[in-house]
């Protein structure tokens, strides 16, 4: 029996995080494909349902290592919540491809129709700040989380290294979402 991830992550969100505007962010989340999104177009969980999946293994990646040291309900928003970017985020086109038989067919496959360019880190920060106060920690990894994948990275910017040097839950949700991405889902 495959698991139910979307009962897995709401179970995981009331469990640890009961800041003031977490309903309204739930219910945000339901009222979008978060549930049913990709979390990539090709890359990893690339399958519907899979961003809420990825989120939930980025918040046991990190509970698994970190969850007797750390804040359990800082762990639950980086953890759960760092891709809300997400949202919304892809569509479902078509492309002729062949098939089995060696016929050609219009297969689906997920595009990106981004309706708020902000960047991945940011956007994500300026959802959940719609309904939470984050701690500058939480802010700074949820910002960071994608390390050197992040586009200001890769244009240059040095700002990861504070980010990284002074907070080490940007650290440590960085490295669960790798754990995730490249140990625990199917590519």
């Amino acid at each position: 029996m495959s698991k139910n991830y979307a009962d897995i992550f709401i179970e995981y969100f009331v469990t640890y995080i009961k800041r003031d505007g977490a309903d309204e962010l739930l219910e945000w989340l339901k009222g979008t494909d978060f549930f049913t999104a990709p979390a990539s177009t090709r890359y990893h969980s690339a399958h519907e349902g899979g961003l809420v999946e990825h989120s939930v293994n980025v918040f046991e990646c990190l509970l698994s290592r970190w969850g007797e040291t750390e804040n359990k309900e800082s762990l639950a928003i980086c953890g759960l919540l760092h891709d809300v970017c997400k949202a919304d985020f892809y569509t479902v086109a078509y492309r002729n491809a062949k098939n089995a038989a060696g016929v050609w067919e219009k297969v689906p496959y997920y595009s990106i129709d981004d309706k708020m360019p902000l960047g991945h880190g940011e956007k994500s920060l300026f959802i959940l700040e719609r309904f939470l106060r984050l701690t500058i920690s939480e802010a700074l990894a949820v910002r960071w989380h994608m390390g050197g994948f992040d586009e200001a990275v890769r244009g240059g910017s040095r700002a990861i290294n504070d980010a990284y040097d002074n907070n080490p839950l940007a650290v440590k949700l960085h490295i669960a979402d790798i754990e995730a991405t490249y140990l625990v889902e199917e590519r």
